[in-house]
């Protein structure tokens, strides 16, 4: 017997910004869901993380029609179909980006997060560039399953950091790999083999920056369905100062 997948997702512009350059999707029909999270300001940030989403679409709904149709770029062949069929979808926003800054000064600049899950036949693939998270809740457990393309997290890494250290740690936005930052770009993936139960969640760092792990833990147990659960988390976000744009999609697998 199969799992099914329940989904649910919301955005919000948070406290300090007046307007809100995330976005998400949902395409229920392809198992796609997205949550891109643009800079670049001026209001170009909020082009580059809608373009990720419509490229990504696009090419979903291409492939899927015409599995033949020739790819921009040359298949991983260390990857299966469906890995490289996403990665593929996000180098495409990534160059589609790129060069509509390049041909438009006033989107120079201009780039986007991305992170995605991909429901498959046995599992799920989640894919991502830049800060932007998924994490999956199982058995009351709540684990970070993305690591941050930024430079805060590149330090952690690098040499221990005290939470004291981290917590005043001066370039904390600094992202040190996303969309249309350059012609190319390299994508993480990863495999999951979600159980009944599971629920994965995406979010820009609107929602990880102000909200900790143990809350988002507390808020996805304790709430009744999905779609309160993503209400809640941004309520939260909100309270805890709301500094950025807060966007969030759960996916629950279900008998």
């Amino acid at each position: 017997m199969g799992l099914r997948i329940e989904v649910a997702g919301e955005t919000n512009v948070g406290m300090k910004r007046t307007h809100n350059e995330d976005n998400f999707s949902i395409l229920e029909e392809n198992g796609l869901y997205i949550v891109a999270d643009g800079m670049g300001g001026h209001a170009s940030g909020e082009v580059a993380s809608q373009m990720a989403v419509d490229a990504l679409k696009e090419f979903f709904s291409a492939t899927e029609q015409d599995p033949e149709r020739t790819w921009p770029y040359k298949m991983d062949r260390s990857k299966g179909y469906e890995e490289n069929r996403l990665i593929t979808g996000i180098k495409l926003a990534n160059l589609r980006i790129y060069e509509s800054a390049q041909r438009d000064a006033r989107q120079r600049g201009m780039g986007t997060t991305i992170v995605s899950l991909f429901a498959v036949e046995d599992g799920v693939y989640v894919a991502h560039v830049g800060d932007s998270r998924s994490y999956r809740l199982r058995d009351k457990q709540l684990e970070q399953i993305t690591e941050d393309h930024s430079l805060l997290n590149d330090y952690i890494k690098m040499k221990r950091l005290t939470p004291e250290e981290i917590a005043n740690f001066p370039h904390k936005n600094v992202i040190v790999r996303a969309l249309g930052m350059k012609d190319t770009v390299k994508v993480d993936t990863r495999f999951e083999t979600p159980r009944e139960g599971d629920t994965y969640l995406l979010c820009s760092d609107g929602l990880s920056g102000p909200v900790s792990d143990e809350e988002i833990l507390e808020i996805m147990s304790s709430a009744t369905d999905l779609k309160s659960a993503a209400s809640r988390l941004i309520e939260r976000a909100n309270q805890n100062g709301g500094p950025d744009n807060i966007t969030c999609v759960l996916a629950r697998w279900v008998a």
